[in-house]
C-alpha cells in the first residue's frame, strides 16, 4: 500500500498560463494526489484578474492573489491602492501581488517599478494581506524600500521564489518576512542559496512551484507543476534536517499564519 504523502501547499503558481490549458482539472488532481492540497495561483496583470478568479472559484483548495508584476510594471495601466482593495473583498483572494522589482530584464522601468511597488505595499497594509514579492538584481532598492515602508507601516509579507542574497534575506527576515523555497533551491549547484535558507528560522519558510517555471530536478527543464512541490519539500526537509512529515507540517503552519485569509476559508469549507 503506497504510503499517503504529507499535506503541503504551493504558495505560489500561475495556473492561468497557456501552459496549463486544457489540462488543468488533471494538474490539480495530480497536485492533491502528491499531497498539494491547496495552492495559491498569481495574477500578474489586472487586466487578467476575472480569469484568474475564475480559477480560484471553480476548484476547492485554490485560492488567488492579484497585482501587476515588476516587468509589466510599465505596460500596464498602473494599478491604484482602491482598485487592489476592492479586489481583496472576494473570499478567495488572499494576497497582493506579485509585485516587486526586476533590474535584470527590466532595468529601464525601475522608477515606475518602485511606484508600483508603493502602491502594493499600501494596499497590503490596508488590508492585512500578505504582500508577494519579486526580487531579481535589486536587492539594494528592494530592502531599501520594503524597510522605509514597513517604518511607516507594518504589512505582512513573503519573498516569493527567493534566490537573492543573504544580505536580503536578513533584512526582510529582521521585518518579519517570510522566504518561500521554489525549485531553484533544488538544483545541485544551487548549495549557496540552501546554506542562506538553513540560516533562516524554519517558521519563516513557504514552499512553492513558480509553475509553469522552475522545475526542480527529476523535471528539471520541463513544464513545472504544483504536484512537484513534493520534491523541493524534500529538499527542504533534507536543509533543516528534518523528516519530511515535519517540514510539510511546519511549512503549512507558516502559510496558515501568513495567508490567514486562506487558512480560515479552509477551516469554514
Amino acid at each position: 500500500m503506497t504510503p499517503t504523502p504529507p499535506e503541503i501547499v504551493d504558495s505560489h503558481c500561475h495556473l492561468d498560463f497557456p501552459d496549463f490549458n486544457g489540462e488543468l482539472p488533471q494538474v490539480i488532481a495530480r497536485a492533491r494526489a502528491a499531497g498539494v492540497t491547496r495552492m495559491v495561483t498569481i495574477c500578474t496583470r489586472l487586466k487578467n484578474e476575472p480569469q484568474v478568479r475564475a480559477i480560484a472559484e471553480a476548484h476547492e483548495g485554490v485560492f488567488y492573489a492579484a497585482g501587476t508584476h515588476p516587468m509589466s510594471a510599465a505596460e500596464e495601466p498602473l494599478a491604484t491602492v482602491e482598485e487592489l482593495v476592492a479586489l481583496s473583498r472576494h473570499p478567495k483572494m488572499v494576497g497582493i501581488g506579485e509585485t516587486g522589482l526586476d533590474y535584470h530584464y527590466t532595468a529601464e522601468s525601475k522608477v515606475i517599478q518602485q511606484e508600483s511597488l508603493r502602491i502594493h505595499i499600501e494596499a497590503a497594509r490596508r488590508t492585512g494581506l500578505p504582500l508577494i514579492i519579486h526580487a531579481r538584481d535589486a536587492d539594494d532598492d528592494m530592502a531599501r524600500i520594503l524597510t522605509e515602508e514597513f517604518r511607516a507601516g507594518a504589512y505582512p509579507c513573503v519573498m516569493h521564489c527567493f534566490s537573492s542574497t543573504a544580505a536580503l534575506a536578513e533584512a526582510a527576515l529582521d521585518l518579519g518576512f517570510y522566504l518561500s523555497m521554489s525549485g531553484i533551491a533544488a538544483f545541485p549547484k544551487s548549495g549557496d542559496l540552501r546554506a542562506i535558507f538553513a540560516a533562516a528560522p524554519v517558521d519563516r519558510i513557504l514552499l512553492e512551484t513558480d509553475s509553469p517555471y522552475l522545475a526542480p530536478p527529476p523535471h528539471r527543464g520541463k513544464r513545472n507543476e504544483p504536484a512537484y512541490t513534493a520534491h523541493t519539500a524534500k529538499v527542504g526537509a533534507e536543509v533543516y534536517g528534518m523528516p519530511l512529515a515535519e517540514f510539510a507540517r511546519q511549512t503549512s503552519a507558516n502559510f496558515d499564519r501568513l495567508f490567514s485569509k486562506a487558512a480560515r476559508a479552509a477551516k469554514a469549507a
